[in-house]
């Protein structure tokens, strides 16, 4: 597959590293010194130029190209970029935006091709759906569905006071439908054994079903078992902070809202009836004690400023909060952040490049999800009868498969399957596996 991505900033980047092994990928940026960087690290083919202009996609190779993905931070020029890809030829095109307003229309079009996109990802609505999903489970770093969400994936990480930190994997594995894919240590990664000791500071990955993971997340950090009475502070009226709100009142839930500005404050108190909306400094710090922020189950700062975020969320942590989440702007800062306190990073552009990445890999009938950094990946597959998986036990199918290769879990016919040393694997099965990257195009092959 021919693919063409418009701007080679961190989502453009993110998105030609992880195509790069199995597609012809060609990165169009206006940015010289980007394209220099592209050139010399990854196997694609990078030109200068404006994404918008016609001569450059021609340049590109427009004509043969299957895939348009515009993924510059800036929302106009990436909807230019896929209208004028159209008037061309007829590729897929996928446009990232930040303001909701052009998903909405997108969305409101009958056949969803307005704007020449076939399919639209938006940065801020993705960050808060992440948000969210995060706060519902404790102590997770990461979360993601599978199988429709009859699997999940959820990353931790294990404190000191953890009751699990120092304990085996087998001794912490207490669940019949859960797998431990891995444990990641500084700069490794490990497949676990049963024999393989957790430690404070590890962070242990899990797969398998919802309510399994829950139940391990409560293994992991038993004081910080949500409920409907969950006191959630967002700290910021942004498009995330709103959004965040939003998703958190249809679960039921009555979150605070803290918003600086008067006007905007005024806004979101009438379009979140269940959301309680304070006009304040959040980094005044006598305030957010007089208003409790220190009790506060979970404190999420989605200020439009990496500086800031880190403050309050640190500020909140000092006053009491039990959990802090912070939107991280700059995908740099994320381990900055977790460093010194902050629980969990989000980055609205990292999120944007997995959703774009399970997507593009979806055309395949594979979901994804992407592990720190793209050190590894999270698979699902519908397998067909030329998997080496299928027609025979697991213990003897996983011997032909790379290191770095765990078989998490199995749905079929939508319902859970267990995977076992004696289970066979049939076609049409969705296998859910992780897969260290340096192993994703020999498993890809195999699977």
């Amino acid at each position: 597959m021919r693919v063409i991505i418009v701007g080679a900033g961190e989502v453009g980047s993110s998105i030609a590293a992880s195509l790069a092994d199995l597609h012809e990928v060609v990165v169009v940026d206006t940015d010289s010194e980007r394209v220099d960087a592209l050139t010399y690290s990854l196997d694609v083919l990078a030109i200068q130029g404006d994404g918008t202009s016609l001569s450059t996609l021609r340049q590109a190779g427009v004509e043969q190209a299957d895939m348009i993905i515009a993924s510059t931070d800036d929302d106009e020029t990436n909807l230019v970029a896929c209208g004028t890809a159209k008037t061309v030829d007829d590729p897929f095109t996928i446009a990232r935006v930040k303001n909701v307003d052009y998903l909405e229309t997108w969305q409101h079009a009958e056949d969803q091709r307005a704007f020449g996109v076939d399919f639209m990802v938006c940065t801020n609505l993705l960050a808060a759906q992440d948000i969210v999903r995060v706060i519902g489970l404790p102590a997770a770093r990461d979360v993601d569905p599978f199988a429709g969400g009859i699997v999940q994936m959820a990353e931790f990480e294990v404190s000191e006071e953890s009751p699990i930190a120092d304990l085996t994997v087998r001794d912490a594995d207490r669940f019949d439908s859960l797998t431990f894919a891995a444990i990641l240590r500084d700069d490794d990664v490990t497949i676990p054994r049963g024999e393989t000791r957790i430690a404070a500071g590890d962070k242990v990955i899990v797969i398998g079903s919802p309510e399994s993971v829950q139940g391990f997340a409560r293994e992991v950090a038993p004081t910080e078992t949500p409920s409907q009475n969950e006191d959630l502070v967002i700290i910021g009226g942004s498009e995330i902070g709103y959004h965040t709100a939003r998703l958190l009142e249809e679960r039921g839930l009555h979150p605070r809202l803290i918003e600086r500005d008067a006007e905007r404050a005024r806004e979101l108190a009438e379009q979140l009836p269940n959301t309680v909306v304070m006009e304040s400094d959040a980094t005044d710090a006598e305030f957010l004690a007089r208003e409790h922020v220190g009790e506060a189950d979970a404190v999420v700062a989605t200020l439009e400023n990496d500086e800031k975020n880190l403050l309050v969320s640190i500020l909140a942590k000092q006053l009491g909060a039990r959990r802090t989440v912070a939107v991280v702007e700059t995908t740099e800062y994320v381990s900055l952040f977790e460093t010194v306190g902050v629980d969990v990073g989000i980055n609205p552009r990292e999120v944007t490049a997995e959703e774009i990445t399970r997507f593009t890999r979806e055309l395949h009938t594979e979901n994804v999800a992407l592990i720190e950094n793209d050190r590894a990946e999270v698979l699902e597959i519908e397998v067909d009868g030329e998997s080496v998986l299928v027609g025979r036990p697991i213990r003897e199918a996983v011997a032909d498969m790379p290191e770095g290769f765990v078989l998490g879990a199995i749905t079929r016919d939508g319902e859970f399957v267990v995977p076992r040393g004696d289970t066979v694997v049939e076609p049409g099965d969705h296998v859910v596996a992780f897969v260290e990257r340096g192993a994703l195009t020999d498993v890809s092959a195999k699977l």
